[in-house]
């Protein structure tokens, strides 16, 4: 069963409170999204650091009730 985006949202904003979640559905078909997540978490790390963060938060469900996610993260200004 696919992931929505609301779920998506809520297993990340679970793990970093203080995050700015923006997720889209590329294909319309709930399996493809897109999110970009801002998150004062981010700070210092690198890119894969950070990614490892978000992927964490959707507790093994990448590959499986998630098929793939586009991921931009960045930390606030």
């Amino acid at each position: 069963m696919a992931m929505d985006a609301h779920e998506i949202e809520r297993r990340i904003k679970a793990a970093l409170p203080d995050a700015t979640v923006e997720i889209r559905d590329l294909a319309g078909d709930g399996d493809h999204y897109a999110a970009n997540v801002v998150s004062e978490a981010f700070r210092g790390k690198s890119r894969v650091q950070q990614h490892q963060l978000v992927y964490a938060a959707l507790q093994g469900d990448m590959g499986g009730a998630l098929h793939a996610l586009a991921l931009q993260t960045s930390v606030p200004d």
